[in-house]
This record gives C-alpha cells, structure tokens and sequence, in this order.
C-alpha cells in the first residue's frame, strides 16, 4: 500500500514532469532563451527548406507580436536549419536530457502531440502555436495541451491503457536513478491513484471536462502551469 501523500505525488507527478521537459526542449531549439537577442526587421529565411508562414498569419494565429516572432523563428533556425524537426531528432534530444534512461517512448508521444498534422515533421509553426498556448494562453488552453498528449488515440477520452503507456514512458525516460526508488508496480498504482482522482463518474474514461477539474484542484499541477508564465 502506498503511504499516504505518496499517491497524491503520483498522481501529479506525469503532468509535472511533462512540463517541466518542455521547458527544457523549447530551450533546446532556441525558442525561449530570447531575452538579449536583438531583431532584425525582416525574417531571414532563405537558408532553411521550409519557410514559415507569413508573420501576420502567425501574429494572428497566436499571442505573439511580429518582433517577438521575429526572435523566435531566429533562435529556432540557428537550431533547426532546416525548418523542420522530426521524430528522430526529438529522441536524441530527450536521451540528452535523461541519459540514465530511456526516453524514446516519451519523445514519441511529445512528438505526436506537436505534430499536429501527422505527416511525420514539425514545423516552426507548430512549435510557436503550442508556445503560444503553454506560455499565454489560460489555464483551460493549458491543461487542454496536456491532455492531448495523454490522449493518445485523439478520441477525446484518456482510457487506462492510454494512461498506463504514458506513465511507463516517463518512468523509463527517469531511468534507474530516480528517489525513492520506484517500485515494479509504480505504473499501474500510478494509473490507479490518476483514475481514482480524476474519474469523476466512474466510468472508466476521462474526459477533458473531468482532466480539467481535477487539475484545477491539484495546487502541485497549477503551480507547475506557472513555470511558463516566467520564461519569456
């Protein structure tokens, strides 16, 4: 049995570490360390394959300003020369980061949920849109990000099989070293303590409505949202 308090860290521990390696792939690829760049007043881009859309379209599209685009797409294409970023890239970023495991399946689920048209790449664009929710867009925008990651089907409910994967992902990506040491039966005592809290009416789905509520009353998972508000 898990002691008390210890299944309410399980419980919040996925979505913390979601976006706290967020916070450390975006700063990977240049788009948040942007407070002393200087912008010129055009975008430079005849050097990358893909060139993005137009800065009014994106300006329009997101809560950004053209010069804060202009600083974005800049330290994305010093990054990513090519315009693009694929799945395999996203692999070796993360087996970066956790070194002492094995991120491969974490960063494909990250992958899918920012490649949002599902044809194998993701773009400047996607990457600014989903900027554009985790640093300004509301709490709901916010946890609505994160529960298209854990929806892995996009059939707009998270089952515990879907769960299960996310949460052996972060487990593995975590590695050997972690402390206290996580026992065998983590992941499923960690799904477990998430339906128990979020399943509002038992009926063994979450829907987006019931993933929203719940974290709205987790003060670990707001607290977290906040890391965002600070970084650019």
């Amino acid at each position: 049995m898990w002691k008390e308090g210890e299944s309410e860290g399980l419980q919040t521990l996925g979505i913390v570490v979601v976006l706290c390696s967020l916070l450390k792939l975006l700063h990977f690829l240049g788009l948040i360390d942007v407070s002393n760049n200087k912008v010129e007043d055009d975008l430079e881009m005849t050097t990358v394959c893909h060139r993005p859309e137009g800065l009014e379209q994106m300006e329009a599209q997101t809560n950004f300003t053209k010069r804060e685009l202009q600083v974005l797409y800049r330290g994305f294409k010093n990054e990513c020369p090519s315009g693009v970023v694929n799945e395999d890239t996203f692999k070796q970023i993360y087996a970066q980061f956790f070194p002492q495991g094995d991120a491969s399946m974490y960063a494909h689920y990250l992958f899918n949920a920012f490649d949002s048209a599902h044809n194998g790449s993701v773009k400047f664009e996607d990457f600014v849109m989903a900027l554009s929710i985790l640093l300004r867009g509301s709490v709901r925008e916010k946890l609505s990000w994160t529960f298209n990651l854990y929806d892995i089907n996009k059939d707009g409910y998270i089952n515990k099989e879907e769960m299960t994967d996310i949460v052996r992902a972060i487990y593995d990506m975590m590695g050997k070293y972690t402390y206290p040491v996580l026992r065998r039966d983590a992941p499923r005592q960690h799904v477990d303590a998430f339906f128990q809290k979020m399943d509002k009416n038992k009926d063994g789905v979450v829907t987006l409505d019931e993933f929203i509520m719940s974290c709205q009353e987790d003060e670990n998972i707001m607290r977290s949202l906040q890391l965002f508000e600070s970084v650019m």
